[in-house]
């Protein structure tokens, strides 16, 4: 197993594999995984080994004992919010209202914020990079861009920083078209690509890239000329369905596609782009049978939760590791790269490069 600092074993092993590495950066889940061999076996999972986190940042904040865990949410390592919405399982109403919590140094402390709708039938929180929405149902959404100190109160659909988080270029919902974000509305783009099943945009610079799935088959497109221009780009047959088809782009490793199957819980098939079009399928001989969450964690690497725990993909291999996580958590990357795995009762953070990464536990309690 690859401990949570690289061991001198462990680099000797890798330092090869990644000098020829071809699995790139990938965000939320792996790419689809396209391989002419059967299917590996599923692993059985081997032995768990606690490793401790470099790092716990506990914090008790004035809260009655009656509300339940607050959701946490970071937009980076040092900014993130915290929404204490129910309790004992139920919304928050009359003598049980939300309470809005943020930290700017990544939960070493909490300042309480004035939440500005705190009784509603439904609260909800999203962290995106300079911004805090909260959704208060049914009287809209409330958004701050100064930490909490102000909110501003809108109806309808999501608010603007929502959508602007996604990119500029993103799907228009329910027609199958890429629209070009231009800060009130999606645009539909005049030239469109033949992309049966389109779900999925992403933008690299001038480069796009559009997919999507229709009968277990994966399809792709580029444009070299933000969206002016076409061309179909042939996705090489996978070793089993494709649900939904993600397009994930990695600013160190380049462009991925991410395939999940349609049972929604296989592991999934993963292509990387090569040259000017060619998809190359990345393989990850010995990977368990099912996956929770795939992120790229730089230099082609992939780190992997699942039921049979936590793993790394490099140089087409899957390999097993002893990080302070468990296959309940879902991994996602922040803007500045830092790995954010979410379980059910916690949030850690994995600050660093690669597979060298401080793992930092954040937990915040009520009295």
């Amino acid at each position: 197993m690859i401990g949570h600092r690289f061991l001198p074993a462990v680099a000797a092993l890798l330092v090869p594999v990644l000098a020829a590495c071809s699995i790139g950066d990938v965000r939320r889940p792996p790419p689809h995984r396209a391989s002419a061999s059967p299917r590996p076996a599923p692993t059985a999972p081997g032995p768990l080994r606690a490793v401790g986190f470099d790092e716990v940042r506990q914090v008790r904040v004035a809260v009655p004992p009656r509300y339940d865990r607050p959701y946490v949410e970071f937009a980076d390592a040092a900014h993130g919010y915290a929404l204490f919405a129910a309790c004992d399982g139920a919304p928050p109403g009359r003598g049980c209202t939300a309470l809005l919590y943020g930290t700017v140094d990544g939960g070493r402390s909490w300042q309480m914020l004035r939440h500005p709708r705190p009784v509603a039938a439904d609260q909800q929180l999203y962290a995106v990079p300079g911004a805090v929405v909260l959704l208060a149902e049914p009287y809209g959404w409330y958004t701050s861009t100064d930490g909490g100190a102000t909110f501003a109160h809108t109806t309808g659909g999501e608010p603007a920083v929502l959508v602007a988080a996604r990119g500029r270029y993103q799907v228009v919902e329910g027609r199958e078209l890429v629209g070009e974000w231009d800060g009130d509305r999606l645009l539909p783009l005049a030239a469109q690509p033949s992309v049966p099943g389109l779900n999925t945009v992403g933008q690299d610079g001038d480069l796009l890239v559009a997919a999507g799935a229709r009968d277990g088959r994966p399809y792709a497109a580029v444009s070299r000329d933000r969206g002016r221009s076409w061309r179909v780009t042939p996705v090489p047959a996978i070793d089993g369905e494709v649900g939904v088809l993600r397009v994930v782009l990695a600013p160190d490793d380049g462009v991925w596609l991410v395939g999940e199957r349609s049972d929604r819980v296989g592991f999934p098939a993963l292509w990387r782009l090569v040259g000017t079009g060619f998809w190359e399928p990345a393989r990850a001989a010995g990977h368990p049978a099912q996956a929770r969450s795939v992120v790229p964690i730089g230099v082609g690497l992939l780190a992997v939760t699942g039921p049979y725990g936590v793993g790394v993909v490099a140089g087409g291999l899957y390999y097993h590791v002893d990080w302070p996580l468990t296959g309940d958590h879902y991994l996602t990357v922040l803007a500045d790269g830092t790995i954010a795995a979410r379980g059910p009762e916690d949030v850690i953070l994995g600050t660093g490069w690669t597979a060298n990464r401080r793992w930092i536990k954040v937990v915040l309690d009520g009295d």
